[in-house]
């Protein structure tokens, strides 16, 4: 098993360091591979070390971290509702955490009460509609799926609502952050270890989810306790999606894109595809933040405006190919 993986991951791997490089690289002021390598072992000039250390890194981590989990979730949310078009946003997670930080930033408060406002909305709204599609004989995948969407619209309208009752001077950084913005990421450890956790707790799961996704009773009838593995599945895409738009906002089509790309390249063994979802997408954004802040320089574009614009023909491409 780990000769076949070994290949693909590793390939990822440099492609994430790379990118991690690029976009320490990249900027305003440009440094180099070397100057880099001197400041990440405490050398060089003192202000580079803190354009480095305390704006590029942090963000540039976050990023990858958000990518990832947005990756991650993205391939979960597939197996469990055996649709590869579903994507971590479909339940509504986005909404109920982009309500719970206008509410906050209509408050007044920053930081974060907004990120534990928006980690609480996303919970809650997680919490709903598992509770709506929950009927007498449990919830189904089309159930599920079906209660996501109208919830998820339900919070477009209050969202909606929202902006327009907003006083003026607040639209800009509510909008912002509903476009996804990694520009106040300062603490990019949390979702950094909620990343490889995840992957650590659910990679050994890999040969159940294969099962399950080729349906419950298959899964059933070869041993596979299939609802507490939903519920498993469930969860940690939930808790992922929160996480990472409690860190940027919405960002979208990582989490659609990446894994479907991933199994038209590398196939559908979720060993492989999770951490190869996990390095893909965290590749991903951060390639797309670092075009995001440099492409309008000194302004800077959403990163969610820039994963859309990559997102949306790479995947109608992507189903052109899978007809």
């Amino acid at each position: 098993m780990l000769t076949r993986l070994g290949p693909p991951l590793s390939l990822l791997l440099l492609a994430a360091l790379a990118a991690l490089l690029l976009a320490l690289g990249v900027g305003s002021a440009q440094i180099s591979p070397a100057q880099i390598w001197d400041l990440l072992q405490g050398e060089g000039d003192a202000l580079a070390r803190t354009m480095v250390m305390e704006l590029r890194l942090p963000r540039a981590l976050s990023a990858f971290a958000v990518g990832g989990l947005l990756a991650v979730a993205g391939a979960l949310m597939q197996v469990l509702l055996r649709n590869p078009l579903a994507d971590p946003y479909v339940l509504g997670l986005s909404g109920g955490a982009s309500i719970g930080a206008l509410a906050a930033m209509l408050g007044g408060l920053g930081g974060l009460a907004i990120s534990s406002s928006a980690f609480g909305g996303a919970l809650f709204s997680t919490f709903l509609v598992f509770g709506l599609a929950h009927g007498s004989g449990g919830w189904t995948p089309s159930r599920l799926l079906l209660t996501g969407v109208v919830v998820a619209a339900g919070w477009g309208a209050v969202i909606t609502l929202m902006l327009a009752l907003s006083p003026a001077e607040r639209l800009p950084g509510m909008l912002y952050w509903l476009m996804g913005d990694l520009s106040y990421s300062r603490t990019p450890w949390p979702p950094l270890l909620l990343l490889l956790a995840t992957c650590v707790v659910l990679v050994p799961l890999g040969r159940s989810l294969n099962v399950l996704a080729r349906g419950p009773q298959q899964a059933a009838a070869l041993g596979v306790a299939v609802r507490p593995l939903e519920w498993c599945i469930y969860v940690a895409a939930s808790l992922l999606t929160a996480a990472a738009v409690t860190t940027a906002g919405s960002i979208g089509f990582v989490g659609l894109v990446v894994p479907h790309m991933l199994r038209l390249l590398l196939g559908n063994d979720q060993r492989l595809i999770l951490p190869a979802c996990a390095l893909a997408g965290g590749t991903l954004l951060v390639l797309a933040d670092t075009l995001a802040r440099t492409m309008i320089a000194p302004e800077q574009l959403p990163v969610g405006v820039i994963t859309a614009l990559l997102g949306v023909p790479t995947f109608l491409f992507l189903l052109y190919r899978s007809r």
